[in-house]
């Protein structure tokens, strides 16, 4: 894989408070990452460092190989860290004909980067006219004009009612299905989770875990089980190795896996043994779960 961005040790402080503390981490081409924490956690100050537009105290970063300049390195990088700032009362081809020549980049590519943020109609309408979602839209166009290599989104969907949540969300899916590395700041577990494939969780400016979605944890996920006679479906579960804490809640059964096993194997397992299950879900723990577990212990 090509590194796109390597932070070694990265420091940051504002006086007497730690904004970042000794933060590395790797990002690869090709990936969809996510910065995760509360609000103060660290990270839109990092986004800030290694865009160049706040001071590191210590440690390092380096964009691709390391052996361009940051200057030239960014012309690479497209990024939203800020509210969009346009002007309201020029249309969006305008708005983006404006940062194209900002960008020293062709304006050719325009209506394509409308397309993708699905803006093409609007495209005469003045900015003045666009909703909140619309205008973090353009925005996400406009940090696309430059063709990077990794975008950049500092809480993306903030502010933002549920359907402007989901279609920014699609958006994001659809740029890093055609090869755009994507790096986002979120401090909401579920957009991690719905969108990106490896997590940087942050509290206090410090790592707890970097790594992908899927290993923050050993789960195996649970299931959720009825049959005709609970007591006896509790009874064959109990003491099997392959399950871990079992948890009964009126006829609900939820069992907890200990190692890897499918719906159809635990069905099998349980016909044989003369029971007939009416009810059969497998879950993995959300997110929000894993995460409890991770911070749990930690001050």
């Amino acid at each position: 894989m090509n590194t796109i961005l390597t932070l070694t040790n990265l420091t940051k402080r504002f006086g007497p408070i730690t904004a970042v503390d000794d933060l590395s981490f790797t990002i690869e081409k090709g990936n969809v990452y996510g910065i995760l924490g509360p609000n103060g956690s660290g990270k839109s100050t990092t986004l800030g460092i290694v865009l160049n537009v706040v001071n590191r105290t210590a440690g390092s970063y380096h964009w691709f190989d390391g052996s361009d300049s940051t200057h030239n390195a960014l012309k690479k990088v497209g990024a939203i860290i800020e509210r969009p700032n346009f002007y309201p009362y020029m249309t969006a081809v305008q708005n983006l004909n404006l940062v194209c020549k900002i960008k020293e980049v062709s304006s050719q590519k325009i209506e394509e980067k409308l397309e993708i943020v699905g803006l093409l109609d609007r495209k005469n309408s003045k900015f003045s006219t666009f909703s909140l979602g619309m205008k973090q839209r353009l925005a996400i166009a406009s940090a696309l004009l430059n063709d990077p290599e990794i975008l950049i989104l500092d809480e993306p969907t903030n502010g933002l009612d549920p359907q402007g949540i989901h279609q920014i969300r699609e958006i994001i899916k659809k740029i890093a299905s055609e090869g755009t590395t994507i790096l986002l700041a979120s401090h909401l577990l579920d957009e991690v989770e719905k969108v990106c494939s490896h997590v940087v969780i942050l509290r206090k400016g410090r790592s707890l875990y970097t790594g992908s979605v899927d290993g923050m944890n050993a789960s195996h996920g649970f299931f959720i089980l009825q049959s005709e006679d609970p007591d006896q479906l509790e009874a064959a579960l109990q003491g099997h190795p392959s399950f871990g804490t079992i948890k009964r809640e009126g006829e609900t059964i939820t069992v907890y896996l200990n190692q890897p096993m499918d719906a159809s194997e635990l069905n099998k397992m349980l016909f044989e043994r003369g029971i007939t299950l009416s009810h059969l879900v497998k879950r993995k723990e959300s997110l929000e779960e894993q995460f409890l577990e991770i911070t749990k212990n930690l001050n």
